[in-house]
C-alpha cells in the first residue's frame, strides 16, 4: 500500500469543524448575487429600469418562498 495512503487522516462527522450549512452558505450567496446581476442587466437590456428589475425580482423570490 503506498504510504500517502497511510498518512492520510478521517475525521468523524461530528469533530468536523464546519457543519455542511455553514462550508455552503457562502457559495450560495455568491451564486445568488451572479444571478440576480445577470437578472437584472438582462432585464435593463430589455428596458426595465434597475429599479423595476429589482422590484420584479423581489415579488419572484415572495412568491417562490410560499
Amino acid at each position: 500500500m503506498p504510504s500517502s495512503a497511510t498518512d492520510k487522516v478521517i475525521i468523524p462527522p461530528n469533530d468536523h469543524i464546519l457543519t455542511v450549512q455553514e462550508a455552503l452558505e457562502p457559495l450560495y450567496q455568491k451564486l445568488e448575487q451572479e444571478v440576480e446581476t445577470q437578472l437584472v442587466e438582462a432585464a435593463v437590456d430589455a428596458g426595465w429600469s434597475p429599479y423595476d428589475a429589482l422590484n420584479a425580482i423581489d415579488q419572484l423570490k415572495k412568491h417562490d418562498g410560499q
